[in-house]
């Protein structure tokens, strides 16, 4: 084997963007991944396609369908790191259920974290919840205005978590996207993706 293909693939970086639902997740993501060239994976991503492919109705259903995204998910993941391929994976990941998840990946594969855990004032997270879904901002199947009590549910009882596998963690506040400074960030995911 090629010994510097050996050293990339044990050099992936794995970059998790978590937090709860409403902190700008998925727009920091793509936007990691399109200055750093990086693959994307994303939870409603996949979960809108599977919408469009199958359909959606209410609230259970679209937790069936959740917990078919966090398998393939896992999968994709699993591949990239596999091929010793950098990535971007973004979700509201749970603590609890993925946290073992994480852990059995870094017994299969060699690749260092970089997770960033963002947060925001919990109203101001239920505000943003409320008004995605009235101005038809998500996909309907996500059928949002069915887990208001939920949501509240999960942020009060600190699901959203930092995942404790290891690996860098980098914190942001997103109460306010307009006070969020990102070059802090770009540079620390600059020097971690020139370790590779």
């Amino acid at each position: 084997m090629n010994e510097s293909f050996r050293v990339a693939k044990m050099a992936a970086l794995l970059v998790i963007v978590t937090g709860a639902p409403g902190t700008g997740k998925t727009t920091l993501a793509r936007q990691i991944a399109v200055d750093f060239r990086l693959p994307l994976i994303t939870k409603d991503g996949i979960k809108e396609c599977l919408f469009d492919r199958l359909g959606w109705s209410d609230r259970e259903w679209s937790r069936r369908l959740g917990w078919a995204t966090r398998d393939l998910i896992d999968y994709f993941v699993g591949v990239q790191l596999a091929a010793g391929r950098s990535l971007v994976v973004e979700s509201n990941f749970h603590s609890q259920s993925d946290t073992p998840k994480f852990l059995a990946l870094r017994q299969q594969y060699d690749f260092r974290i970089f997770q960033i855990w963002l947060t925001a004032n919990p109203m101001v997270l239920l505000e943003r919840f409320i008004l995605r879904w009235a101005t038809g901002d998500r996909h309907p199947g996500h059928v949002d205005h069915l887990g208001l009590e939920e949501l509240q549910a999960s942020i009060v009882s600190g699901d959203y978590s930092v995942l404790d596998i290891g690996g860098e963690v980098y914190s942001l506040d997103m109460t306010d996207f307009t006070k969020v400074d990102l070059a802090p960030l770009w540079q620390a995911l600059r020097t971690a993706l020139q370790d590779e």
